[in-house]
C-alpha cells in the first residue's frame, strides 16, 4: 500500500522514499503511516506473502517467511501459533525480510543491527540472501550459541558491546550515522511485517476470545494491536480479542509502566529469557497506549516459569523452544479462562 512516515515524537513526515527507520530532526521512531483506506480481508491461502498487498509498497523479493502452523493443544480452547518453523526458527524473519527488501530497494550495501540474538541471526540470513553486508551489536550477555549462528550463518560480522540490548542498540545507530549502513532492528518496517502473525492465527482460530504474545522490544505486540484494530475498522473481526503481552520478571519496564500510569523507563535486566531480555522497549510507550485503548494487559512470568513450560513443551509437543518463546503459554497458566485463545510461541533457538 502506498504510505509515508511520520516521527512518533515531534510528528515530522517523510514520504516513502526516506531512507532511514528514524527521524532525521530529533532521532525518534517513524512509523508507518498508510495513504489508503484499503479495508483488511482474510485470504484465500493463508500465507506471508498472501497479505503483502497490506505491505508498505516495495518490489519485493518474495523469500520465505512466516506460514507457521497452528496447533490445537492439550488444554480446552488453547491454540498454539508456533513461530520456530520459520528459516531461523523465529517469528523476526517476517519483519527482516520486509526491511532487507526495503534496504535494497534503497540501494544499501550494509545493514546494521542491535539484537539480543534472534533478530540479528534473521538479518544475516537474509542479508546473506540479497547479497548485503551485516554488522551486528549484542550485548555482553548475548546467547553464545546465538552469537555463532549469525556468524557462521550469515556471514555476519558481530561485535559484543559491554552493556545490554539497549547499549547495542545505540551502538547500531552510531554504526548507521558513521558507516551510512541502512539501520535495522525493531523499527517502523519491522513493525509491518510481524503483523502478518495475526493476520494468520485470526484467519487460523476465528473469533478468538485473547492473544497472549511474549514481550522484548514491543514490536510484535504493538504491531498486534494495530493489526486487531485494522481489522476491527475493516470489519473483519466482530470482536477485540484481548491482548496480553508477557515480559519476563527480571526485564519488565513495560508492565511497571502500564501498571503505574507512568512513561516507559529504562530498568535493569535480570533474566536467563534472553529473547525478551531488554529493559527498554523501544514500542513501549506505543504498547501502552493501544493496550489502553483496546482494554489489553500485561504480565510477567518468572524464569523458572518459563523453565517448567519449556520441559512440558518439548515434552508434549516434540518442539524445542526457548525460554521466551514459551513465555505466552507460562502467563495462560495464571491468567483467567477467557474462551478460544492463541498463544504465539515465538522462537526455537536455544
Amino acid at each position: 500500500m502506498k504510505y509515508h512516515l511520520q516521527c512518533m515524537k515531534c510528528g515530522e513526515r517523510y514520504d516513502s522514499s526516506f531512507k532511514y527507520q528514524i527521524c532525521k530532526k530529533c532521532d525518534s521512531l517513524l512509523n508507518v503511516i498508510y495513504d489508503e483506506k484499503k479495508k483488511f480481508g482474510y485470504q484465500k491461502e493463508n500465507s506471508f506473502w498472501s497479505y503483502s498487498e497490506f505491505f508498505p509498497d516495495c518490489n519485493y523479493k518474495r523469500f520465505k517467511a512466516g506460514g507457521t502452523n497452528i496447533i490445537i493443544a492439550d488444554e480446552d480452547g488453547l491454540y498454539l501459533k508456533v513461530e520456530v518453523t520459520n528459516p531461523t526458527r523465529s517469528f523476526k524473519d517476517r519483519g527482516s525480510l520486509i526491511e532487507i527488501n526495503k534496504a535494497a530497494e534503497y540501494g544499501y550495501k550494509e545493514v546494521v543491527c542491535a539484537s539480543t540474538g534472534n533478530m540479528a541471526y534473521s538479518i544475516a540470513h537474509y542479508s546473506k540472501m540479497f547479497g548485503i553486508r551485516a554488522k551486528v551489536f549484542v550485548g555482553k550477555k548475548a546467547n553464545k550459541d546465538k552469537e555463532k549462528l549469525i556468524i557462521g550463518t550469515g556471514d555476519a560480522d558481530l561485535t559484543e558491546v559491554n552493556g545490554d540490548f539497549t547499549d547495542a542498540q545505540k551502538a547500531a545507530i552510531d554504526y548507521s550515522k558513521e558507516k551510512g549502513a541502512f539501520l535495522t532492528g525493531d523499527y517502523c518496517y519491522r513493525k509491518e511485517g510481524q503483523k502478518t502473525i495475526i493476520y494468520e492465527a485470526m484467519h487460523d482460530v476465528r473469533s478468538a476470545d485473547a492473544i497472549i504474545l511474549p514481550v522484548g522490544n514491543a514490536t510484535l505486540l504493538a504491531g498486534a494491536l494495530e493489526a486487531i484494530k485494522y481489522m476491527k475498522q475493516s470489519n473483519a473481526i466482530k470482536e477485540v480479542p484481548k491482548i496480553i503481552g508477557v515480559e519476563a520478571e527480571g526485564a519488565k519496564p513495560l508492565y511497571t509502566a502500564f501498571k503505574s500510569g507512568k512513561p516507559v523507563v529504562r530498568e535493569k535486566v535480570d533474566t536467563e529469557a534472553d529473547a525478551i531480555a531488554v529493559g527498554f522497549p523501544t514500542f513501549g510507550d506505543e504498547s501502552i497506549k493501544l493496550l489502553k485503548e483496546l482494554k489489553g494487559d500485561i504480565i510477567t512470568v518468572t524464569d523458572k516459569e518459563m523453565e517448567e513450560e519449556q520441559g512440558k513443551f518439548r515434552k508434549m509437543y516434540k518442539i524445542e523452544a526457548e525460554l521466551g518463546g514459551v513465555a505466552s503459554v507460562a502467563a495462560y497458566r495464571k491468567l483467567p479462562q477467557y474462551g478460544k485463545t492463541i498463544a504465539v510461541i515465538t522462537g526455537g533457538n536455544i
